[in-house]
């Protein structure tokens, strides 16, 4: 047999060293360098106090938010959803079950939700998304520095009560007196009425106190409300009466009240007029927030906005229904009509 040449067997050495390089060079690839972990996607935590479908357009919209801004659910950013379905009680157990799950941000709207997530972690970044009163609360310690883990939007702005009482009386000429319904537990409800106090004495309207504190009581504050000869009914926000805004405004109807809500998104429920923030962008300017601490800001830097986009929204349906004519002038300022 012929002997194997000296060059064919260096040839053949220095295949076998390539290929061996080449393998452990593949192997380097596929596997994270030592002592590194896979980069993890980043974990929201989303806590509502009311339910998945009274807040529909407000969570679509901050999902909206997240797409724009190049997050996909599902592919480069997880959501954990938590809904209290209107019990509040049930807020604290909640957040803290989102803790747990180690969630990178915790995103919420309102003053019991943001409580909650405050008492249930002081280092989990807060995104609020269109709360309330943040600083009478404690929860921030200014707008322009909050200065703790909690920062976002705020739905709260002096006049917006005003406005709504303004709107209301022009949409309803012979309005001399109006009911006002909240819920007696939220803290902004009795601020709000004072404010609108104001604006109803230099309207020459009267306004009625009608505190309420479950839904078993809507009925008898709408027969102090048409007993003291109401034209209207004023339902400021809370997780009590939006989440009961169905029953609320159906009540309205019965007795022939027209209504004014503080959300567009809301007027679903058949309410006959609506002013307010728009919700629906501040939820999706709250995922610009989620954007920039996932980035490395803190929320302590990152300062509090206030509303900019406000609408009004008039449904022409319920106005028949209630056997009133809303005046043109009045419509051609609505930013919607329902019809």
């Amino acid at each position: 047999m012929p002997l194997v040449s000296k060059h064919y067997q260096t040839n053949l050495m220095r295949k076998k060293d390539f290929l061996i390089a080449l393998c452990a060079m593949l192997l380097a690839l596929s596997l994270p360098a030592e002592g590194q972990q896979p980069k993890e996607i980043p974990r929201l935590g989303f806590l509502s106090a009311g339910s998945s479908s009274v807040y529909s357009s407000r969570n679509e919209a901050f999902r909206q938010g997240l797409r724009d801004l190049g997050y996909a659910e599902g592919k480069n950013i997880t959501i954990d959803y938590r809904f209290a379905e209107g019990k509040l009680e049930r807020l604290p157990d909640l957040a803290a079950e989102l803790v747990r799950l180690k969630v990178d941000i915790l995103v919420t709207a309102g003053v019991p939700q943001l409580l909650a997530a405050k008492h249930a972690t002081s280092t989990i970044p807060i995104v609020a998304a269109g709360a309330g009163d943040l600083l009478s609360t404690g929860l921030v310690a200014s707008l322009s520095r909050p200065g703790g883990n909690i920062t976002g939007l705020t739905s709260v702005v002096a006049d917006v009560v005003g406005k709504q009482l303004e709107l209301l009386r022009e949409a309803v000429p012979k309005l001399t007196r109006v009911g006002v319904l909240w819920d007696a537990a939220d803290p902004g409800g009795a601020r709000n009425f004072k404010l609108m106090e104001v604006t109803a004495q230099a309207l020459g309207v009267q306004v009625q106190r009608l505190e309420v504190r479950g839904p078993d009581e809507f009925e008898s504050a709408f027969r102090a409300a048409t007993g003291a000869r109401a034209h209207a009914m004023m339902i400021l926000q809370s997780n009590l009466t939006n989440t009961h805004l169905k029953r609320i405004v159906e009540l309205a109807a019965k007795s022939r009240l027209a209504t004014m809500l503080g959300e567009s998104g809301l007027m679903d429920a058949g309410g006959l007029m609506s002013y307010g923030p728009n919700y629906a962008h501040l939820f999706r300017r709250a995922a610009t927030y989620v954007d920039k601490i996932l980035k490395g800001a803190k929320p302590a830097d990152l300062p509090v906005e206030q509303p900019t986009k406000f609408e009004f929204v008039i449904n022409l349906k319920t106005a028949k229904q209630i056997g009133l004519t809303i005046p043109p002038n009045v419509l051609a300022r609505a930013d919607k009509v329902i019809k």
